[in-house]
């Protein structure tokens, strides 16, 4: 049910299934809502029109997150890169995941506390992450997860820096992708920087079981030692 707010936009609340435990998820009621009155998500970088996308519970997002409820974990510290309302980091973390979530988008950091607090989970880190700037705060990961992150012609060469920046020597990548055109783009430019490529045909969404078409993109960088050894 829609919910006004005093901060001049509505936002609604919705149970998501196919991620295990059911997920209580606070976003925004539509595309239409927007409100930049402090200009922070200006000087972000952030358009009117791209101000409401980081409130969604985006296909691609529900594909990520159903992904991450059997990937193995132990041991890795995790990235969601462009985390938007963080559905795949609440599953990470609620399976006891090292997660740090990071977004550019102003409000996504207090949209994820309360999601946090609808599905009682305790504190989860999070820190800004802007793909076009050093990020000093966010250290490197072992596995690197994102969801529909490849919309702009620009993102396949800002994201892919983005990425490589944050690498572990070893380290995984897992992009949800619902078959965007610069898919082809973007695994040239993992290609160049030592990445390499498999992918998974998605054809459906966990849970609801409606139609998707996409990709579960997943990209490898094997240390110096493990290559000498594989």
């Amino acid at each position: 049910m829609p919910s006004a707010q005093p901060h001049g936009y509505q936002v609604k609340f919705e149970t998501v299934t196919g991620t295990g435990d059911d997920f209580k998820m606070r976003s925004l009621l539509d595309r239409q809502q927007f409100n930049d009155s402090s200009g922070e998500a200006e000087r972000a970088g952030i358009s009117p029109a791209q101000w409401p996308l980081f409130g969604l519970l985006w296909p691609s997002g529900r594909v990520l997150a159903h992904a991450m409820f059997t990937f193995e974990l132990e041991g890795k510290r995790v990235l969601e890169m462009g985390c938007g309302l963080g559905l795949a980091s609440l599953v990470v973390h609620r399976r006891g995941g090292d997660v740090t979530a990071s977004d550019c988008h102003p409000l996504a950091a207090a949209f994820l506390l309360e999601n946090l607090r609808l599905n009682r989970l305790p504190e989860m880190k999070y820190e800004t992450g802007d793909w076009t700037r050093s990020n000093p705060r966010l250290g490197l990961f072992d596995l690197i997860i994102g969801s529909d992150l490849l919309y702009d012609r620009e993102q396949p060469e800002a994201l892919s820096q983005f990425i490589d920046r944050h690498s572990a020597t070893a380290v995984e990548v897992l992009i949800a992708d619902p078959d965007r055109g610069n898919q082809s783009r973007f695994h040239r430019k993992m290609g160049v920087l030592g990445y390499s490529h498999s992918e998974e045909r998605i054809c459906s969404l966990p849970g609801e079981g409606g139609p998707y078409k996409g990709r579960l993109h997943n990209y490898r960088r094997r240390s110096l030692a493990g290559a000498a050894n594989g």
